[in-house]
């Protein structure tokens, strides 16, 4: 990954694209932040993220009140950002 994220564009475009309230945005984009960063790199030390798994565990939080269609949305509005941004590469 290369380049910068700013923070409230993210957020001001995944609202754009989700109808999701700002404020719910920053709580998935943290348990995200959580999921990734305790997860275990493979032996090219990389970290594989499952999507399905990475929303279980979004959704499993106490303080996520969006619903898991909404959380997805939210999801895959930030991977267009950042792909869009050239920061992300979707693998799948």
């Amino acid at each position: 990954m290369s380049g910068t994220i700013n923070e409230q564009e993210l957020v001001q475009y995944i609202a754009a694209e989700t109808g999701a309230e700002p404020e719910s945005i920053r709580v998935v984009l943290k348990h995200e932040q959580t999921y990734i960063n305790t997860a275990e790199a493979n032996e090219h030390g990389e970290v594989e993220i499952d999507s399905d798994d990475l929303v279980d565990y979004v959704m499993s939080r106490k303080d996520v009140k969006l619903d898991e269609v909404t959380v997805e949305a939210v999801l895959d509005a930030e991977m267009d950002y950042l792909m869009d941004k050239g920061i992300a590469v979707d693998e799948d």
